[in-house]
């Protein structure tokens, strides 16, 4: 059976899927990077390429080669799932909303390769590189994400990005749906 095969059987059986059921998922996909042919280069000034490897109503599986570059805080709109390392390192940062609604980090976490995170609906964070490792990441998320929140920390500013942007502040103007300024205390 081909992975894409595979990916197909085991994602199309989702059906509004738990937190656990995404889990057994993404675990009974058994994916390495040997699996995936043709990996995104990491993209100049970003901090990530993706390829999207799997879409339905229910569920979207992506594959993340990152460069050195940190990712912006983030959520993953009305999306939760999981984030599992295939090769390197990541840091990956969480933070909390504070009363001026602007993201404040409350700790960050260090995954190794082989090791999975879950990233609750709503919740805010930001990932990057560490250690100047080679990190790919796969992403499996239950709905597949839109309305996502891009957050600059610099600016006291955030927006709802377009389904083609990452989490990064966009670059054209169609990517940002809504855009919100906050005050800084």
């Amino acid at each position: 059976m081909t992975m894409s095969n595979k990916i197909k059987n085991v994602l199309d059986a989702l059906k509004n899927p738990s937190k656990d059921e995404l889990k057994d998922a993404l675990l009974q996909l058994n994916m390495t990077l040997d699996d995936l042919a043709h990996l995104p280069e990491p993209s100049n000034g970003k901090p990530y390429n993706r390829k999207l490897l799997y879409k339905n109503e229910e569920v979207e599986l992506l594959v993340m080669n990152w460069s050195e570059l940190e990712c912006a805080p983030h959520d993953h709109g009305n999306s939760s799932g999981w984030i599992q390392v295939l090769s390197g390192t990541s840091c990956n940062s969480v933070y909390e909303v504070n009363e001026n609604g602007l993201p404040v980090e409350l700790f960050h976490q260090y995954y190794q390769k082989g090791t999975s995170f879950y990233a609750p609906k709503k919740a805010i964070h930001k990932m990057k590189a560490s250690n100047h490792s080679d990190l790919v990441t796969l992403h499996l998320y239950s709905p597949p994400i839109t309305g996502m929140i891009v957050y600059d920390l610099q600016k006291c500013a955030a927006c709802v990005v377009s389904d083609d942007c990452g989490a990064w502040w966009p670059d054209e103007q169609y990517q940002k749906v809504k855009e919100m300024r906050f005050r800084k205390e």
